[in-house]
């Protein structure tokens, strides 16, 4: 059986996951739409402002569109933020405070936040984090390295805990990424523990991935990356925050300083992309999570272990492919590169990057450097050697990308 006939098959069984990625899509859609129609979205809300950014009603009309759409009293939509990591540093720093407590509840955060925390890094990094600021900070572990212990977030909640980290997706790690239904049940048993605790979620990579976001479950925050779902593809640089007010503006004071809050920040005629990619997001999302969704019923078939399977409800767009091999592994992610609209004729390889403790190695070749909703792969070179696909902004180039692949390997 060749690779055409293969991806044939898999997609004349995948009607009905498809349906229901659509059903999300356009549930979704009317959303932005209505978020759009009810703020009075306008061109002049695509004009900027310079300087200190003061009296820019274009951010003001995207804070409130986004606000709307995430079910928040309040967000902020910045190019400022360089990162989806420096977006949730800004959260943790600006409502944690010497001697408070986080609490992970999902384990150890991914490589970047850990070294925000301040569990990973050299010793100025260290200096430099939460913990190295006076933040007290406890994990709760998983259960078999794969599940959430909801018992041990129980026993763990006290008086004391300050803020709960809940990570939505899974970062370099085997374990199931986290679905609305999960965060709202680690959320309840937070607030019955202590009402006072801030429930923050990192959503990166799980926007408009489903019909309610965590706001509609009990998180008091959310923060994430536009660079990722929400910037549809088309945004160049920045990240979101949103949830209580009075959260969201403290977070504002650390991006900016105590007393420009959300106020300043000049955005350099950046609005009407960060408002279209608003717009596309939940038909770009639906692309990728089709590709993803198609991923895994293809790796099962030529039996590879494949994560989440291709029937089971999805949380965010990404896709794990366990290769037990450094080999296959990077022979997938050069497959993945040598596809890309941008840089196919680059190979990549293994190397140290800022953030990470084992050689990474990552193929995108992407109109915005580093954007994850644009195809792309990566993974550490560690044992069991597993590729981390995400994105792709159309279903049919990740269609073409895994044609290719199967064409190698058979």
């Amino acid at each position: 059986m060749n690779s055409k006939e293969i991806i044939k098959i898999a997609q004349n069984e995948l009607h009905e996951q498809f349906d229901l990625i659509d059903e999300i899509r356009d549930y979704n859609q009317e959303k932005v739409l209505d978020a759009f129609y009810e703020n009075k979205v306008a061109p002049e809300h695509f004009y900027t402002v310079s300087g200190y950014g003061h009296d820019d009603l274009g951010r003001e009309v995207l804070d409130r569109v986004y606000a709307q759409v995430f079910k928040a009293e309040k967000a902020l939509v910045r190019i400022h933020f360089a990162s989806g990591t420096h977006t949730l540093a800004c959260v943790l720093f600006g409502n944690l405070k010497y001697g408070d407590k986080l609490l992970s509840v999902a384990g150890a955060p991914y490589d970047t936040m850990q070294e925000v925390i301040g569990t990973m890094g050299d010793e100025e990094t260290k200096r430099a984090s939460l913990i190295g600021n006076g933040v007290l900070y406890e994990e709760v572990p998983l259960i078999n390295n794969s599940e959430v212990d909801f018992d041990g977030i129980e026993k763990a909640v006290d008086n004391s805990t300050t803020m709960v980290l809940i990570q939505r997706s899974k970062g370099y790690s085997t374990r199931k990424s986290l679905t609305i239904d999960d965060i709202e049940k680690i959320c309840k048993i937070v607030k019955s523990k202590n009402q006072n605790t801030i429930c923050f979620v990192d959503n990166c990579y799980g926007e408009f991935v489903d019909k309610k976001e965590p706001l509609e479950v009990g998180a008091d925050i959310i923060g994430g990356s536009l660079i990722k779902n929400p910037g549809g593809g088309i945004v160049e640089a920045g990240g979101y925050i949103a949830g209580k007010a009075v959260y969201v503006e403290r977070s504002a004071s650390r991006l900016t300083a105590p007393g420009i809050g959300s106020e300043g920040g000049a955005m350099f005629n950046q609005h009407r992309l960060i408002f279209q990619g608003l717009f596309m997001a939940p038909s770009v999302v639906a692309d990728a999570v089709k590709g993803a969704v198609l991923a895994s019923k293809i790796f099962d078939k030529i039996g590879y272990d494949s994560y989440p399977k291709f029937n089971e409800k999805r949380t965010d767009i990404i896709q794990n492919i366990t290769f037990g091999k450094p080999e296959l592994l990077e022979q997938f992610c050069r497959t993945i590169q040598s596809l890309s609209p941008v840089n196919a004729y680059v190979t990549p390889i293994p190397e140290y990057i800022p953030g990470y403790e084992d050689k990474v190695i990552m193929a995108g070749g992407t109109f915005i450097e580093g954007s994850t909703i644009e195809l792309s792969a990566d993974g550490p070179m560690r044992a069991p050697y597993v590729a981390y696909m995400q994105g792709g902004i159309t279903y049919a180039h990740v269609k073409i990308a895994l044609k290719k692949f199967l064409d190698k390997v058979f």
